[in-house]
């Protein structure tokens, strides 16, 4: 059953969804619940555009940032080289709104479907962080830069 960010917050509300074919449920974690365990508490999470499918980003998430991720509609990653939660824009202000969640068949990664305000998604100010592309044997940037990171972050 894929699940749109509105049908979980009706989940979250109301502890069940009309189509819910599982029975009784007490919220949408029970229904979607990544396994955590298999890779020491951090599982990755693809950031596509709902609208394009361009792949934006990967980022990894604990099982916090998963919960804050589905009860705010925003994306919240944890920061491996920060060692702590990341609500993604919080210095930059281009947040990723969930239009979706899916799981992989193994409960291990998940790929959000987002809305990217403010048009970039990587710290380097570019659309995606795979603005690198292999043509031939060339390597050329395929992601157009929306800002200055310098100007931004004061770096």
């Amino acid at each position: 059953m894929l699940l749109t960010v509105r049908q979980v917050g009706e989940i979250n509300a109301h502890g069940s969804h009309p189509e819910n074919r599982f029975g009784s449920q007490t919220g949408i974690l029970k229904m979607l619940s990544p396994d955590f365990k298999k890779m020491n508490g951090l599982i990755p999470v693809i950031a596509q555009d709902a609208k394009s499918g361009e792949v934006l980003m990967l980022a990894y998430m604990n099982e916090e940032s998963f919960k804050l991720t589905i009860e705010t509609g925003e994306a919240v990653y944890f920061s491996r080289s920060r060692g702590k939660l990341w609500h993604k824009g919080e210095s930059s202000g281009c947040v990723q709104k969930i239009k979706s969640i899916r799981i992989d068949c193994d409960d291990d990664t998940l790929v959000l479907l987002v809305e990217q305000v403010g048009g970039a998604a990587c710290h380097t100010g570019r659309r995606s962080c795979f603005y690198r592309e292999l043509k031939g044997d060339e390597i050329v940037e395929c992601s157009p830069r929306i800002f200055d990171p310098a100007e931004v972050y004061g770096k």
